[in-house]
């Protein structure tokens, strides 16, 4: 049998297990998820759509499939919802500038052999596509900070009607300060993962420390990394805000 249909089915059996009914809707929305993306780069290699607004969008339909699908709509996925797009277009706005002023879009020198006998011609905004590449690498720590975030200040808000909603937001940038450090060093140590092999590349090459901290290739992830914890940042105060006045407006209108 495929190791990768192998590796399905344990994965599928686990999730099943130890989240039932839940657990297969996030076992399916991988699929789905992935169907998203795949139609996403499919559309850019069309000049006429906008890579930028493309993102947007698929980043929306992941949110939603993520949040509403897997965890069912409540005032829990609503508020992480909202907090995700608001910071989303937020990132998308710094993401797209920050791109255009570093030029850290295209191919690196180290990629020029593989890609010599290819046509750059394309017609694609390589910007764009940058900026498209690093949303899409943040939308699962935003997501996740999110929905962390919501489920805590609703069990907080729960325990504690009585709460105020200056107490609930602080108690929701307490929750955040513990997620921060621990997200932000999963994204840090995901990319020394994925990128082991261009860092013994790069020592095989007797690259200089200079010259790997000044390569496009290395210089793009750890822009990512960076863009990612910004965003993890962002979302923390944008979420505890969002749930702490929904909470508190929804306890003010059942009075």
């Amino acid at each position: 049998m495929n190791v990768i249909v192998l590796l399905a089915i344990i994965l599928c059996l686990l999730m099943v297990v130890v989240g039932g009914r839940q657990g297969f809707r996030s076992f399916l929305s991988l699929f789905l998820n992935f169907g998203v993306l795949f139609i996403t780069i499919f559309l850019m290699t069309n000049p006429k759509n906008s890579p930028i607004i493309l993102t947007f969008i698929a980043c929306t339909i992941i949110s939603w499939i993520s949040l509403f699908y897997i965890n069912q709509t409540n005032s829990k996925t609503i508020t992480a919802f909202m907090a995700t797009m608001v910071t989303i277009v937020v990132l998308l706005l710094f993401i797209t500038f920050v791109t255009k002023k570093t030029m850290i879009q295209g191919f690196s020198e180290e990629s020029t052999e593989e890609i010599s006998i290819f046509s750059l011609y394309i017609g694609v905004n390589f910007a764009q596509i940058g900026a498209s590449v690093i949303i899409m690498s943040t939308i699962g720590a935003i997501m996740d900070v999110a929905i962390s975030i919501a489920s805590s200040m609703h069990e907080i808000f729960y325990r504690n009607p009585s709460i105020s909603r200056k107490a609930l937001f602080t108690s929701g940038l307490g929750i955040g300060r513990d997620i921060l450090g621990t997200d932000t060093n999963t994204l840090f140590f995901a990319f020394f993962g994925g990128y082991l092999s261009l860092l013994i590349w790069f020592k095989d090459l007797s690259y200089s420390l200079g010259e790997i901290v000044n390569s496009k290739v290395f210089s793009a992830e750890i822009m990512t990394i960076f863009c990612a914890g910004i965003g993890i940042a962002l979302i923390i105060p944008i979420a505890s805000f969002i749930n702490a006045y929904y909470l508190v407006r929804t306890r003010e209108k059942t009075l």
